[in-house]
């Protein structure tokens, strides 16, 4: 567990955060200029804070209290920036090799580097490029890894190249790894914990799934961002229809696609300006998607919208309609209504394994 609590002044912005990161991805989401470059930076040992205390299991990193600031090169860290900072000069081994070489081969393997060992950064895709990064922060042996926006120049193709790596690297490594991103597609991908900051603050923690579907959470990611994540297992395949069934507590959910082989375990985000509700048991539509739920809360926005969080058997579901909706069907907190879903408003960044 890494346990991080700590204050910094820097002009007139105040940081001024406690968050507990476990092992696998706690992803520090939140806009521009709310802190979170800031915090992995403390972590890694590049900004000193005013007071706090930073720990990763029994070892200390920063205690001020009692004059303890451990040197960089001694916090046993790995950091992915946003720009994957290889040496043009060297091959891809010599740039892994600069980082360390512990546990070289499987680092390779769950990268899938084999190809690329005798390549110069120059040669490579930029989605190679970070792999190749991501590897060398690796091959350190690190307690704790620390990716700030490692997606962030990458257009979409590159990025649907190496969310699958970071996915493994996820289940594989088993260490606290801070993720720092403003994309809640990635977050709904990759994160197993989720702090989103606001002006230096943690304005919600906690697992990704309870975060993201709480009606409160729906001003802090963006209205058009917001949106549920429910784990699911494939359950099936129309092959005439190209389609995956996917199973979760819930009920069944079509969707596009060859998702993956059957029992597979799939993180499906559910937009919720995609999720229609309906106070009776629709017929006639063409979305193939509806579910039996029960509204477990409602938040008003500062428009004109309103997210109405929904159980779905054991998951939560969460939805965003207009005021003016939630008025003219009465709709109100225990209430058994319906959630509609269409297949195709689940888009391929919003699958995740």
């Amino acid at each position: 567990m890494l346990d991080i609590h700590i204050q910094k002044q820097l002009g007139h912005f105040r940081l001024d955060i406690g968050v507990q990161a476990p092992a696998g991805v706690t992803a520090i989401f939140g806009p521009s200029g709310s802190g979170k470059t800031s915090v992995v930076n403390a972590v890694a040992g590049l900004m000193t804070p005013d007071q706090g205390r930073i720990s990763v299991g029994e070892a200390v990193l920063l205690d001020t209290s009692r004059g303890q600031n451990l040197p960089v090169h001694k916090r046993r860290v790995g950091y992915v920036f946003q720009d994957a900072r290889l040496f043009p000069h060297m091959t891809v081994q010599r740039n892994l090799e600069y980082g360390g070489m512990h546990d070289a081969e499987r680092v390779i393997s769950v990268l899938g580097l084999q190809e690329l060992l005798d390549r110069r950064p120059a040669g490579l895709s930029g989605g190679e490029r970070q792999r190749v990064a991501l590897g060398r922060a690796l091959m350190c042996d690190p307690q704790i890894l620390l990716m700030d926006e490692p997606l962030a120049a990458l257009d979409a193709a590159r990025k649907a190249e190496i969310l699958p790596y970071i996915e493994r690297l996820r289940d594989d490594v088993k260490i606290p790894i801070l993720y720092v991103t403003h994309d809640v597609s990635e977050v709904a991908r990759l994160a197993t914990t989720l702090v989103v900051m606001d002006q230096g603050q943690v304005a919600t923690a906690g697992p990704v799934d309870e975060v993201l579907s709480q009606p409160r959470a729906v001003p802090l990611v963006g209205v058009r961002a917001a949106g549920a994540v429910i784990m699911t297992k494939v359950a099936g395949r129309l092959l005439d229809d190209g389609l995956t069934e996917l199973a979760f507590s819930g009920g069944r959910l079509l969707m596009p696609g060859n998702l993956g082989g059957l029992g597979q375990v799939i993180r499906v985000r559910i937009p919720a300006q995609d999720v229609i509700l309906s106070r009776e048991a629709p017929q006639g539509l063409s979305a193939l998607n509806v579910l039996p739920v029960t509204i477990c809360g409602i938040e008003d926005g500062r428009g004109p919208g309103v997210a109405v969080g929904l159980l779905a058997g054991n998951d939560r579901l969460l939805a965003r309609v207009t005021r003016r909706s939630l008025q003219r069907m009465e709709l109100a907190v225990g209430q058994e209504i319906y959630a509609i879903i269409k297949a195709t408003a689940v888009g391929p960044e919003d699958v995740g394994h």
